[in-house]
């Protein structure tokens, strides 16, 4: 019995759908908090079981008769994460898994700037502990976080934000593909994978010209100063742990941290990753009824 956790959220939802094009669906199960939410799933034939990383103890029965699970990092930020994600690598190994595959970062670390990576170091760290053969996918940074990052940037010709640095935005789609080749024990071999990244790093310089190609208007970068960034986050309604939280991607981005890029994504999949260009592209058009408008050149 496959399991995998998360299943009705953006990653996990995605790595079922890849993993049913591989497996029969009476060989897969889900561990979600709101089982209304899977009701689609079980629709489908798949095994759909309540469990909740901060109530231990519904994931005894969400994991029953595991032999392959699929922890996605729990989405909750500081101390507690680590607990969550701690008990279910816990409960796996109770239930009896023979591997344990978890989705982690690509610059997981103990000293890293960025909250989540050191979160994720943690869970490995604890994952290796166990004595159970493991995985821990090293995703590259999503993509998606692209949205929030442009914020009104089309609207106001400027990507305001902190100084940044490179970073490998790698596509949820093409993530969640690694994972159900990984967890369906398709060759990807134990222990830390290299990053699993798309094939460059873009700043948000290099954001702001793909925008200005996409949309034939020139959109600026600007720096603003970290003090000055977080007061004008809080001052339109972000809780100031978030705005502390999003600091630290652009300090470690700025520091390096997610600078790197890796072929072992590629190999996975069989073709390239999606480049963070297309992603960019998807949102442009899905903030335009009319869809990107190319640049005209002279």
């Amino acid at each position: 019995m496959f399991v995998i956790t998360g299943a009705t959220g953006q990653l996990g939802s995605r790595i079922v759908d890849q993993l049913l094009a591989r497996v029969p669906a009476a060989t897969v199960g889900v561990s979600v908090r709101d089982v209304d939410r899977a009701a689609h799933l079980a629709g489908r034939g798949v095994r759909v079981r309540r469990g909740d990383f901060t109530d231990p103890a519904t994931l005894e029965h969400a994991f029953a008769g595991v032999d392959r699970v699929l922890i996605v990092s729990a989405a909750i930020r500081g101390g507690d994460a680590v607990t969550a994600n701690r008990a279910a690598v816990d409960a796996a190994r109770a239930a009896g898994a023979a591997h344990i595959l978890y989705t982690s970062h690509q610059a997981a670390s103990r000293d890293s700037l960025f909250p989540a990576q050191v979160t994720h170091a943690a869970t490995e760290e604890h994952l290796a502990a166990t004595g159970v053969p493991f995985t821990a996918l090293r995703n590259g940074f999503y993509a998606s976080a692209l949205g929030f990052v442009i914020g009104d940037a089309l609207t106001t010709g400027r990507l305001v934000a902190p100084a940044d640095g490179p970073v490998s935005w790698t596509a949820h789609d093409d993530l969640a593909e690694a994972a159900a080749i990984a967890l369906a024990g398709q060759g990807v071999p134990d222990g830390v994978t290299p990053a699993l990244t798309a094939g460059e790093a873009l700043d948000l310089a290099d954001v702001a010209g793909i925008l200005t190609d996409l949309t034939g208007r020139t959109v600026t970068r600007l720096v603003l100063d970290d003090d000055e960034w977080r007061a004008a986050a809080v001052a339109r309604g972000m809780p100031g742990d978030a705005a502390d939280f999003t600091l630290g991607m652009y300090r470690a981005a700025r520091r390096g941290e997610f600078a790197v890029t890796d072929p072992t994504l590629e190999a996975l999949l069989g073709r390239r990753p999606t480049p963070a260009r297309q992603v960019v592209e998807t949102l442009v058009a899905a903030a335009s009824p009319t869809g990107p408008q190319p640049a005209r050149r002279a």
